[in-house]
């Protein structure tokens, strides 16, 4: 399990983000060399774990339980051959592209250690926004993504600081003793919401209330 790219995006001004600036910085790229992952801040308040990485809508971003974004390069690698085109690490807006480790069946709260010093905590997936439907520019994106079986990359804290670079092994050094994944939570707040309840086993860690988030970002954009 290796870290394949750690991506960074600045804000830019564009017509489809729904951030208050009007900007966004889900345009990432890859960055060479080190990069500095922090906890953040409080939610609403703190921008990016990642530095050099612009989150503008925290409404919805950045803080310390979306400190940082990571999606598998084998999920690209799916959406790649299902829209068609090209996608580089950084393309779906994650900080870190990581090759063989299985993401989306983390268990939310399950960690991860990255290059022998810093440490990640899993808490919870992605919910698409009109942002990365603009973003991507692929008509029915936000149900076509919550639907796939390709999964939504996951969240994380940090709970040990440090540098990470591309290259840098991970390595699982906790998993819960529960069963709620980041595919499960996901598909319970976008595709199913009757199974939202049963995910409450993993809540009590949740401080900043990860739940009740995704029933926000589900209620408003499932229908799109």
């Amino acid at each position: 399990m290796e870290l394949l790219s750690v991506n960074a995006g600045r804000a830019k001004a564009v017509e489809y983000t729904n951030a208050p600036s009007g900007e966004t910085g889900i345009d990432k790229r890859p960055v060479a060399g080190p990069v500095r992952l922090d906890a953040p801040g409080p939610a609403g308040t703190a921008s990016s774990g990642v530095a050099g990485d612009d989150v503008c809508d925290l409404r919805f971003h950045g803080g310390n339980d979306r400190a940082v974004y990571a999606f598998a390069r084998e999920d690209l690698d799916h959406w790649e051959r299902a829209l068609g085109r090209d996608l580089a690490p950084g393309s779906f807006g994650e900080n870190l592209t990581t090759r063989g480790l299985d993401v989306n069946n983390a268990l939310l709260g399950e960690r991860w250690r990255i290059g022998g010093q810093v440490v990640l905590e899993v808490t919870g997936g992605r919910i698409p926004c009109r942002t990365f439907a603009g973003f991507l520019d692929e008509a029915g994106w936000v149900r076509r993504f919550n639907e796939s079986a390709a999964g939504p990359g996951a969240f994380c804290r940090v709970i040990v600081p440090g540098e990470v670079r591309a290259g840098d092994g991970i390595e699982i050094v906790h998993r819960p003793a529960h069963d709620i994944t980041v595919a499960r939570l996901h598909h319970a707040a976008t595709t199913d919401r009757s199974l939202l309840p049963e995910t409450l086993v993993a809540a009590e860690w949740m401080e900043s209330g990860l739940l009740g988030l995704a029933r926000t970002y589900a209620d408003k954009y499932a229908k799109r």
